[in-house]
């Protein structure tokens, strides 16, 4: 049996994260498997054990990649605006959009690993890096000293709603009616 290299244990190590970030939106951390994890990039579970003391330890390192993604996401839109508040009403038109709703894998992790937290122990690292990402977002969403909270749970609340109707009228209603109480000159 072949050795990995160092640099291709850290490389397993990544995809493997980045393939659990997605998959765990997409499907919940429960509704996948070590094995059909690790398979879908194309290693072997005993990889996984190499790299990860549990998966309750990849689900905590995968909510903190999905976040980082999502402050990548927030600086390009601050980027892309003259000013935050245009670049938060770009973010509200974006994640109450079909195209968020219909990509839960790349869509926003406070929705996407919403389920699975509120079923994790509450002293678990899993709960506590995922509270720091909601707080960032609250955060960047915060307008003239508001509070961003309660924009964020309206924004979370709406997807969730909106992708467990998805399919039906409802679930345009969900995106639109939000869309207007939030963003209502857009």
């Amino acid at each position: 049996m072949s050795r990995v290299s160092q640099a291709q244990a850290i490389e397993n190590r990544r995809r493997a994260v980045a393939a659990a970030s997605q998959l765990f939106r997409e499907r919940g951390a429960n509704g996948i498997s070590v094995a059909e994890l690790m398979s879908s990039i194309g290693l072997t579970t005993g990889g996984f054990y190499k790299q990860f003391s549990s998966k309750d330890a990849l689900v905590a390192e995968a909510i903190e990649v999905a976040f980082g993604d999502l402050d990548r996401l927030l600086a390009g839109f601050d980027s892309m605006h003259e000013d935050h508040d245009a670049s938060r009403r770009a973010l509200v038109d974006f994640y109450l959009s079909a195209e968020h709703r219909d990509e839960p894998g790349t869509g926003c992790p406070t929705a996407g690993f919403a389920g699975d937290v509120a079923r994790e122990p509450a002293a678990g690292g899993v709960r506590a890096t995922y509270a720091v990402g909601v707080e960032r977002f609250a955060e960047w969403m915060a307008a003239d000293g508001d509070d961003g909270l309660p924009v964020v749970a309206s924004l979370v609340g709406a997807i969730l709603l909106a992708r467990a109707t998805a399919g039906t009228e409802l679930s345009e209603r969900i995106l639109k009616s939000t869309h207007k109480a939030l963003a209502p000159d857009s």
